[in-house]
């Protein structure tokens, strides 16, 4: 049974703030498994593109995450499900859509083109397809940055649980000082909420001085 990275992680408080050290020098379970998975969807030439926190970090912010969410078209999901599972990758539990590292223990969670962020239900912004949307980093292939802004947007404003993803936009604004003329980057259904954690950021700013 392969032991979870997140369940070593959640157990010991001592390990925890190792990996995180290890986490920013990129030297931890989690890049590892992600160097590990981009390196067999590039060997089987299935597309895909690092979404999630991975691609925050390649983005320049900086966030601890103990998973790898991958984007991958309809039929790279299939593929990846059909030879990873005997290549060191198993399902979390049967019938599951992710997969879990054996040697790392890291989960990879997949993000499939067509389907819909946040509550899953139809909405004028989907997952896009990784061809469409990638620029590489190191060798690796990161979801673009509008595109992950606008994923993250649609999944906060229509799932509660799913608050996080609307902070991280406003950090990313923080962080990279996006003006609020990024709208013209995005699709119409996010440009409000973007502009309104835009605004948000800017008053946080000023009560700071």
């Amino acid at each position: 049974m392969v032991k979870a990275f997140e369940i070593r992680i959640r157990k010991n408080s001592n390990t925890a703030l190792k990996e995180l050290g290890l986490f920013f020098k990129q030297k931890n379970p989690v890049y590892h498994a992600l160097k590990k998975m981009a390196a067999k969807l590039e060997e089987l030439r299935i597309p895909y593109a690092v979404a999630g926190a991975m691609a925050l970090n390649a983005h320049g912010f900086q966030r601890a995450t103990m998973d790898v969410d991958l984007l991958v078209a309809p039929e790279g999901f299939k593929q990846v499900h059909a030879a990873l599972e005997e290549l060191g990758y198993v399902p979390p539990f049967k019938g599951s859509k992710q997969l879990r590292d054996t040697e790392h223990g890291v989960r990879i969670e997949f993000l499939v083109a067509g389907q819909f962020p946040g509550d899953g239900k139809p909405k004028p912004i989907v997952f896009p397809h990784p061809s469409d949307c990638a620029v590489v980093k190191q060798g690796i292939s990161y979801v673009v940055l509008p595109k992950l802004i606008e994923m993250k947007l649609a999944s906060g404003m229509t799932n509660p649980g799913r608050l996080k993803d609307l902070a991280d936009v406003q950090e990313l604004v923080r962080l990279l000082k996006l003006p609020t003329t990024y709208t013209r980057n995005l699709h119409p259904y996010v440009q409000e909420k973007f502009k309104e954690l835009w605004q948000g950021v800017q008053q946080d700013t000023s009560s700071e001085h």
